[in-house]
């Protein structure tokens, strides 16, 4: 018998809002990790970040299947960076950003903790939404402050399991909104100059 060579059907995840509201983009379900963010709470989340999302330069650091990043640059952010570990999944990344005929996005390939510290410039927004398992959130959170990245009032949504405590966070790192939603923790947090 021949073996079936077709490529699994793309799954698609709606933009909510913004100059791309409706428009679709495309991911390959290829890891049980892979979990876009929710409609309702990615509404929610970019309600909270409503007054700074315009003009920021954001990094989606474990991007997935990016709808964070494509969410931001809908609403207006300026820049967006993209780290994506899998290149099956990088490769999608930059296809999606050539389907919506923008070149504020780019797309990194690689660790991102590796990533992080090889780029330069600083980040307003930070949407910090690794895989849930064997991520030590609190390590992650420190990495992320020590690496200069950040810039002097950045905003990090962190978003983990949730039945997870949350972690012990940088000093300068205040909580400022919460949420659960189903399997689903999340929260927006503002760093302190």
């Amino acid at each position: 018998m021949a073996a079936n060579n077709k490529k699994p059907k793309p799954s698609v995840l709606r933009i909510i809002a913004g100059d791309w509201r409706g428009k679709r983009i495309e991911f390959q379900q290829n890891s049980a990790e892979l979990r876009p963010t929710g409609d309702r709470i990615r509404e929610t989340l970019f309600n909270w970040l409503s007054t700074r999302i315009v003009g920021a330069d954001c990094l989606d650091m474990y991007a997935g299947s990016g709808v964070l990043g494509f969410e931001a640059l809908s609403r207006g952010a300026s820049r967006l960076t993209f780290f994506e570990q899998n290149r099956d999944t990088a490769r999608q990344l930059k296809h999606n950003l050539r389907k919506l005929e923008t070149d504020l996005g780019r797309v990194r390939q690689g660790d991102a903790l590796r990533l992080l510290n090889a780029e330069h410039g600083q980040w307003d927004v930070v949407f910090l939404d690794p895989p849930f398992t064997g991520t030590d959130y609190g390590n992650l959170c420190t990495l992320l402050e020590q690496s200069g990245r950040l810039a002097s009032d950045a905003l990090i949504y962190l978003e983990m399991p949730g039945k997870s405590d949350w972690p012990v966070l940088p000093a300068n790192w205040q909580m400022i909104r919460e949420k659960t939603a189903g399997q689903v923790r999340y929260a927006l947090i503002a760093r302190q100059p």
